[in-house]
């Protein structure tokens, strides 16, 4: 009996590190197969693929420049909005809101990452783009036309739009997060900051969002790493043109949405190559991003034992 026991066991746990082992043999082999495909474009162009600008299908040159600066611009801008909003939903379901209104509204808030990004597309061309055409770009140029961000003619479509969309998709994710890091605050530290007479906002600011820093910013970045694989919600309003422009009204195009605009498209080796090195850059900047979200993590983790 004792023997069964020890059999089982073992063969549980050598279940789970093959799974464990097969999930890293499997992101190996997709980047093996990444730089399989990507070789010619990288021996034909260089390292100066990343920072080239010029796409030209026709002439057969390619560059990832204004690819990689449309896709980074685009995520950020999407942080930018979406960050302050998420902590404060998140923030208000976890601390202010009455328990049934806080389950109503989290899983209204969960049911937004539920809707296809095909949906905040069309949302997005038909709603969105008409009125930042009509009302907000104009009104932003007349203001603030001295600053590059709001130069330029108002087309609807273009980074802003492409931030904008990107910010509702990551909502739900960074807010349910951040909902979840602030319950697992303890409740004493919250009595504790009351009882030496901190009002309900110092509460909040002090034992709550201090506290969760580490958490808040692993919600944040987990939200980036959304934002910078969405592929047919960007592609619908980004424009599709790969420039490298500082205002936000200009179109732009992400690496994601050149490789659904052209893959199917491609003619020719080179060009199926410089996709897939769009690819492998995405996976790059994706892991390079995540690594460093990591090493924060874990340094502001060791920080916060130490004191």
């Amino acid at each position: 009996m004792r023997r069964d026991y020890h059999i089982q066991d073992r063969l549980f746990q050598a279940g789970l590190r093959t799974f464990g082992l097969g999930i890293i043999a499997l992101l190996i082999a997709i980047v093996a197969l990444l730089m399989n495909l990507s070789w010619p474009a990288w021996k034909q162009f260089g390292l100066g693929f990343l920072t080239g600008t010029n796409w030209d299908p026709v002439a057969e040159q390619f560059g990832a420049g204004a690819l990689i600066y449309g896709t980074v611009v685009s995520s950020l801008l999407a942080l930018l909005i979406a960050t302050p909003i998420s902590v404060a939903v998140g923030l208000y379901l976890a601390e202010v809101a009455y328990t049934p209104l806080s389950k109503i509204l989290g899983f209204l808030v969960e049911m937004l990452a539920a809707i296809p990004s095909v949906v905040y597309g069309l949302w997005g061309i038909f709603v969105l783009a008409p009125w930042l055409r009509t009302s907000v770009q104009p009104w932003l140029g007349e203001y603030f036309g001295f600053l590059p961000l709001f130069q330029g003619p108002p087309y609807g479509v273009g980074m802003m739009a492409a931030g904008i969309i990107l910010a509702i998709m990551i909502t739900p994710t960074i807010s349910t997060i951040c909902r979840e890091v602030f319950k697992a605050i303890p409740r004493n530290q919250r009595e504790a900051a009351l009882g030496l007479g901190a009002t309900h906002w110092e509460m909040l600011r002090l034992a709550v969002l201090k506290n969760s820093r580490s958490g808040i910013f692993g919600a944040v970045i987990l939200g980036l790493g959304r934002a910078l694989g969405e592929t047919m919600a960007v592609t619908m309003v980004i424009g599709n043109r790969p420039e490298i422009s500082a205002s936000l009204f200009a179109p732009s195009q992400s690496m994601a949405s050149m490789i659904a605009n052209e893959y199917n498209e491609a003619s020719n080796q080179i060009h199926l190559s410089s996709l897939a090195a769009v690819g492998l850059s995405l996976f790059l900047v994706s892991l390079t991003i995540n690594a460093f979200a990591r090493i924060v993590i874990a340094s502001n983790t060791r920080g916060a034992k130490r004191k």
